[in-house]
């Protein structure tokens, strides 16, 4: 059949802007430079090293006396008066990075750091950007959530690339000794259960259904459920195993339908705990290696948060205390417990109330200093989150260290010896972005703050192995890197490292993104975000807004970092003003700006986004607010279809994801946080599925059919409720595929062609 020319030559024109968008990430490669460095110090602690590209085919080394903050630079270590065996050492040592591409089975990863420092955890996604997921203290261990074929990166505190780690089907064991990082080596099953004593004369065993001391078996095995590890006290006189009844886990079945080895579809089944789900309620044991025990009473933690059946205890050094935590289910309690060696007696050192929540993953760190009979804890108590000092044997608050309408973001470093905290927050200037990390130190008992850090740009720190000095590095999301090197004592500048140069990636056609705040819901609370134009932008023309949203409460996701934001420039090249923010609800800006998502995630910020985008256009005239579409992944797809379910007054088009369109279908870990338990109707009222006879607008919803992350089914029940409400949509699952199915090329193409049909740009 002949196709009408108007036709032919609309599809022939929408082709090539196509193909003119999807070729940005390869004309926009390599046109950023004196951008990163990495400073290698040298063994008299105030000089470094580095190599920094100044073209797309050149660099040159950097020399830099730390003390006077001179500068010498040339084409090789050799001129520069240091052996060539200096550039091969960085370069071998240079780990290659490599992006989250896909997303198998629940699994995870266990985290044993043999080093005497700090290390942090970042998940690469599958954009390449570094999400950080805390850190593991020296000497500890830590077991982090994850998927098969996530990809994580373990850094030092001073950013130095220690190791990269794609997770696998199984949970792993790695050990971080600062030569690399390797799994654990396989044992024998009694050396994989037998703990020595301190004092290397007893071995402590735990089995399923037993427990050993030095193989003999000991009484309370007329009890059955153990989990270890046993966990010995300093002075080798006990030993702590935990017991939990056995509860019924839910699974999920996932149908692969075109497996790369066989013809015939494949069930998978995975484990899949949901909320409202029966958790495991361990017990604990303080065990004598007579044979004696004393089970501890659970009066102050009777329905723990827990998918393990395991409690990990500290021990106090003298051994006549332990302590553990206490989660409790809804997260609206939280306690740090002691619990007495001789006669289990429990008391509350740290206890913590909130009548939304308590954000455990993110606000409960803490740091012991056994020696003074301290502990250094953070909370939100006050409406900010900020660091107190404890009396462990009161279990009172000695002082609060900081003060003030801004948050504690994250602490760097602890000096037990000064007495000092080094830390990242935000918020301490008016006048700048809200979200910008800066580096300060105070002492325990809250004197001597000092902002150590002085650029307008969110910033990341390096210090020196002594720690007398620190790299800082400052951007934004308008504003190219810039490099400072600063003295720790009081944060003055010593010189100014390097400038980023991005004058050629403009002008290969990438527009610089624009700042912009307007006030919220309340007229009083600025809302911050990012507008993206089109490299041929003119603003005599209409241009239709698409709005990215994942409002998720765990974090904030407005860029705050310059990067080249390639699916929001690919996007903008099509004809469209892209738009980026972080409504009421998500985190980083004070406890009654993120309650707000309280029993009520259907809400992700809209009354502001809309307020938001408002004040943009009415300065802003090329931006037509008669064609406002939307996307988002993961809980950015409930986000987005929600945007048509309340909002199809100003939305018109969404994309919606994988989206966890209902909290009750969705895993458990994320949804109770900000859901609370037990499961009422705050979960129905939030609902996507419930409310689809609601939806006006165009609606794709996207679900990779092999997504581990977020049940399958919530998507194809909300098709089923359209289908029931006779609503028409459109759905794509992709096969083969798993979370952010989007993502894909197929995924992201077909977002790209949906958008451009209803919004016309």
């Amino acid at each position: 059949m002949k196709l009408p020319l108007l036709l032919l030559l609309s599809t022939t024109a929408l082709a090539a802007d196509f193909d003119h968008a999807l070729s940005l990430p390869k004309r926009t490669e390599n046109l950023v430079f004196r951008d990163r460095i990495k400073p290698n110090w040298l063994p008299d602690g105030h000089t470094f090293w580095y190599r920094v590209q100044t073209g797309p085919k050149t660099h040159e080394f950097v020399l830099i006396d730390a003390a006077t903050g001179s500068r010498k630079s040339a084409q090789s270590l050799k001129a520069l008066g240091l052996p060539e065996k200096e550039a091969l050492k960085s370069s071998t040592a240079k780990i290659e990075l490599r992006r989250t591409t896909r997303t198998g089975e629940e699994s995870g990863l266990k985290f044993i750091n043999q080093l005497d420092a700090d290390v942090d955890l970042f998940w690469i996604n599958q954009q390449g950007e570094h999400m950080r997921y805390g850190g593991v203290r020296a000497g500890a261990e830590r077991e982090q959530h994850t998927f098969d074929g996530h990809v994580w990166l373990i850094t030092s505190r001073t950013g130095e690339h220690l190791a990269i780690i794609e997770a696998g089907p199984q949970v792993q064991t790695l050990i971080i000794d600062g030569k690399g990082i390797f799994k654990e080596p396989s044992k024998s099953k009694a050396e994989d259960r037998g703990f020595k004593s301190p004092d290397g004369k007893s071995t402590a065993e735990v089995t399923q259904n037993f427990v050993y001391i030095n193989q003999r078996p000991l009484k309370l095995n007329a009890m059955k459920n153990y989990s270890g590890p046993a966990l010995w006290s300093p002075d080798s006189s006990s030993f702590v195993v935990s017991r939990c009844e056995p509860v019924p886990r839910r699974q999920i079945t996932i149908v692969d339908s075109s497996p790369k080895e066989q013809l015939q579809p494949k069930l998978k089944t995975i484990n899949y705990t949901k909320p409202g789900d029966e958790l495991p309620a361990p017990r604990i044991y303080n065990v004598i290696p007579d044979g004696n025990f004393i089970q501890i009473p659970n009066d102050l933690f009777p329905t723990p948060f827990t998918e393990s059946h395991h409690i990990d205890v500290t021990w106090a050094p003298d051994s006549r205390e332990f302590y553990f935590d206490y989660n409790q289910r809804g997260h609206q309690l939280y306690r740090i417990l002691a619990a007495n060696a001789q006669t289990g007696a429990v008391r509350v050192v740290v206890e913590e109330t909130s009548k939304t929540f308590i954000d455990y993953t993110h606000k409960t760190w803490r740091h012991w200093l056994h020696s003074t009979h301290e502990l250094l804890w953070m909370s939100e108590r006050d409406g900010w989150c900020h660091l107190y000092l404890y009396d462990t044997q009161t279990g009172t608050v000695k002082n609060q260290i900081t003060k003030g309408a801004w948050p504690v973001r994250e602490v760097l470093h602890v000096d037990d010896a000064k007495r000092q905290l080094w830390f990242l927050a935000s918020g301490l200037r008016k006048e700048e972005d809200p979200y910008h990390l800066h580096l300060c130190r105070v002492n325990f008992d809250g004197t001597g703050f000092q902002q150590l850090t002085q650029g307008d740009g969110n910033h990341h720190i390096e210090f020196s192995p002594n720690r007398d000095f620190f790299t800082a590095t400052y951007s934004r999301a308008d504003l190219p890197p810039v490099h400072e090197l600063r003295r720790s004592t009081d944060g003055s500048l010593v010189c100014t490292l390097e400038k980023a140069d991005a004058t050629k990636l403009l002008a290969a056609g990438w527009t610089m993104p624009e700042r912009f705040v307007a006030k919220g819901r309340d007229g009083t609370t600025d809302i911050h975000g990012i507008l993206i134009k089109p490299s041929h932008f003119d603003p005599a023309k209409k241009y239709p807004v698409v709005e990215d949203i994942y409002a998720g409460p765990h974090s904030a996701f407005a860029p705050k970092d310059f990067g080249r934001l390639l699916t929001h420039h690919i996007l903008a090249e099509l004809g469209f003003i892209i738009v980026k923010l972080d409504g009421m609800g998500t985190n980083h800006r004070g406890k009654a700006f993120h309650d707000v998502c309280w029993k009520n995630l259907k809400d992700a910020g809209f009354p502001d986004r809309k307020l938001w985008i408002k004040a943009a256009a009415s300065t802003r005239p090329w931006m037509d607010l008669t064609r406002v579409g939307i996307y988002g992944g993961s809980a950015g797809g409930q986000n987005a279809m929600r945007a048509l379910l309340d909002h199809h007054d100003f939305y018109k088009v969404a994309v919606a994801d994988c989206g966890c369109h209902d909290n009750r279908m969705d895993k458990i870990w994320w949804n109770e946080q900000w859901m609370g338990w037990p499961v009422d109707e705050s979960y129905a009222l939030s609902s996507n599925k419930d409310d689809a006879h609601k939806l006006q607008g165009h609606l794709l919803l996207i679900v990779g059919e092999l997504d581990t992350n977020v049940d399958p089914a919530s998507t194809t029940q909300v098709v089923g409720a359209l289908q029931k409400a006779g609503k028409t949509f459109d759905f794509m699952p992709i096969i083969g595929t798993g979370h952010g199915a989007a993502e894909t090329p197929f995924g992201s193409r077909l977002r790209m062609e949906f958008l451009v049909k209803h919004l016309k740009p």
